[in-house]
């Protein structure tokens, strides 16, 4: 593969029939050699896909090409080849799976009653006019923070995306409901309806970041108020923003600084958790510590 590259979009758009989306998105994938997870749904399209630069190009402007998909905002980075182990294209009936379709309503014009849309040097703007006052709130889940996020940003209990729901109705967070709250994400779908949801439940002022962390990052760096690396859903498992990055994680072996996630031996569990690249190297810490901490789950891991 001479170029790799990674392409992520999301179109929030109504489809009439997601089936035949489905079929056509599988065929112009596979036949491009490309690689990665497509998801299709009444309310539109959520993709990123890998493969060479000459056959990505090809699949964007084919995908664009379908009038509800002309205005995809493609957010581009390298990949490293081979970034996904396959091709999978299914039709769900959420695009991102808050368990809340009842409470999203998707036109043309995409989803309604959401957060102002904030560009990452509107975002600026606001944080200058009014400082301490803006609040950032996570819109992942809380392990991909653990390497990377917004300066002083909220970061909610949450494993899955299901559980933000619990979450905001939890009551912790209810002395922002009259602040300014930007909700952020990996590329800024998370947010479309997350930001609805928080709005139903009073949350007065809310904000998106439009393109997510993924534009912000371009635009930026590391000069802005990102601080660390960027969990990713590929090989890659991190990026950063520039030389210098620093990550905000850390070791649960040695303490040091790193955004390398690993899977807990224990196959019974894979969990994610951070190890340095030297502790990996001797062989430290297999488990993720809460295997660690339980003697039979680590037995299990020892097999």
């Amino acid at each position: 593969m001479a170029t790799p590259k990674i392409v992520l979009f999301y179109v929030f758009t109504p489809l009439p029939d997601p089936e035949a989306v489905r079929l056509w998105q599988h065929t112009l994938a596979q036949s491009l050699g490309l690689k990665g997870r497509v998801i299709v749904s009444k309310d539109g399209i959520n993709a990123t896909l890998g493969g060479d630069i000459d056959e990505v190009k090809a699949y964007v402007r084919a995908t664009k090409s379908y009038e509800p998909f002309r205005k995809a905002d493609i957010k581009w980075s390298n990949g490293q080849g081979d970034d996904f182990p396959r091709l999978s294209v299914k039709v769900r009936p959420e695009l991102v799976t808050f368990g809340t379709t009842d409470e999203i309503t998707v036109t043309t014009d995409g989803v309604q009653g959401g957060g102002v849309h904030l560009g990452p040097g509107a975002l600026h703007k606001l944080l200058d006019e009014r400082g301490d006052e803006v609040v950032f709130f996570d819109g992942r889940n809380a392990m991909e923070a653990q390497i990377g996020k917004f300066r002083d940003a909220i970061v909610p209990d949450t494993e899955t995306t299901r559980d933000f729901i619990a979450e905001i109705e939890s009551g912790k967070y209810d002395d922002l409901k009259d602040k300014p709250v930007v909700t952020y994400c990996t590329g800024g779908i998370r947010c479309e309806v997350l930001s609805v949801l928080m709005k139903n439940r009073g949350f007065d002022e809310v904000y998106q970041l439009e393109g997510g962390i993924v534009r912000y990052g371009e635009t930026f760096g590391n000069t802005g108020y990102w601080d660390g690396s960027l969990y990713v859903f590929d090989k890659r498992m991190h990026v950063e923003f520039g030389e210098g990055a620093e990550s905000i994680g850390h070791c649960v072996e040695c303490g040091t600084r790193t955004p390398e996630f690993v899977n807990c031996a224990n196959l019974e569990c894979r969990k994610q958790y951070l190890r340095c690249a030297e502790c990996t190297a001797a062989g430290l810490q297999p488990e993720c510590t809460d295997c660690a901490e339980d003697p039979a789950l680590a037995e299990a891991a020892a097999g």
